[in-house]
């Protein structure tokens, strides 16, 4: 083969090599070891000059300048953007991981789980319910009669005028007795709304969990052993608590239950209870001279308020980053 086309097929064989490099991202170097080093094709082909004639030398000595420039300048162009590259497209798996900022769980819904995994551990079943329910289930079914001063008690969100936002979880306890023969032991948390003024200790809407259950020997000693030990697992073996008797038009006798806070130096009410009234069971079909039973609701709001020294409910809604990171 003449020097012309030993000069040409050295070229075209760098122009694959620079082709499969890029596509392969083989290493750089040995390419330029392969056509640029000391026993490369291009000196190759320099040494070759001498065995060709005088007048031919100038020509291609010309060509190989050419071509050794052509090989150069397109190796330390690459070299040179390889080297400008933006270090922040290289992983370097040697350098500590970077730690992201992580989601937790919402203290009212730890607060929630809570009190869920202490009933659960003495047999009572979950349930849940409608928040947009019809007057019947969330008032009239519960001893709540139209025009009744008890309704005065709950400021309601109004749908309509048969259509309410629930003002309690206690609608979910007539729900459960019309869908379910006794005996039955449920609690059932949620979200409730009251239309109330906005402060520190109230808010238009918090969570609530009621608590029913119904046998045939159900007696009120029995709701105060189960209350007894929530309040335990919920505050401490040594939290004190006192009963208060009260009024719900769905209960009766009724009561309320308040523990003692060290800090405040005070009594702090956490829930309401009492019998289930005869009459709610006649609304759901129940022989109240077969079937006995309690109830009773919490707000978990308070509860999380009292366990954790809150003073302002609205902490829980406004989502600031610097009391939700306090529970994670």
């Amino acid at each position: 083969m003449s020097l012309d086309g030993k000069i040409k097929s050295v070229k075209n064989d760098f122009l694959a090599d620079f082709d499969d490099f890029q596509t392969q991202n083989t290493d750089i170097e040995n390419i330029r070891q392969k056509y640029l080093g000391r026993n490369g094709l291009v000196a190759v082909l320099f040494k070759s000059l001498g065995s060709a004639s005088k007048k031919d030398r100038p020509k291609y000595g010309q060509l190989l300048n050419q071509l050794k420039n052509d090989i150069t300048s397109k190796i330390e162009l690459f070299s040179s953007d390889l080297d400008n590259k933006d270090n922040s497209d290289i992983i370097d798996i040697a350098l500590p991981g970077k730690t992201y900022p992580i989601g937790s769980v919402h203290i009212l819904e730890q607060t929630l789980n809570e009190i869920k995994k202490i009933f659960n551990d003495i047999g009572f079943s979950i349930a849940y319910g409608p928040e947009v329910d019809d007057d019947y289930h969330n008032f009239g079914a519960l001893n709540f009669p139209e025009h009744h001063p008890a309704r005065d008690m709950q400021d309601t969100f109004f749908i309509n005028k048969d259509i309410v936002l629930r003002t309690h979880t206690s609608n979910v306890q007539i729900h459960l007795m019309e869908e379910n023969d006794p005996p039955l032991r449920f609690i059932v948390p949620g979200r409730v709304y009251r239309n109330e003024a906005i402060s520190y200790k109230s808010y238009c809407l918090f969570h609530q969990v009621e608590g029913l259950y119904v046998d045939k020997n159900v007696s009120f000693g029995q709701l105060k052993g189960c209350l007894e030990y929530f309040v335990k697992r919920m505050f401490g073996e040594n939290c004190k608590m006192r009963w208060r008797p009260s009024y719900f038009p769905f209960t009766e006798p009724s009561a309320e239950v308040d523990i003692w806070d060290e800090q405040r130096s005070q009594w702090m009410e956490i829930l309401g209870c009492g019998m289930v009234d005869p009459e709610v069971f006649n609304n759901v079909g129940y022989d109240p001279k077969i079937w006995h039973g309690y109830a009773f609701g919490m707000g978990v709001e308070r509860i999380a308020m009292l366990k954790h020294d809150i003073e302002d409910i609205r902490l829980f809604y406004n989502g600031d980053i610097r009391f939700l990171r306090q529970f994670r």
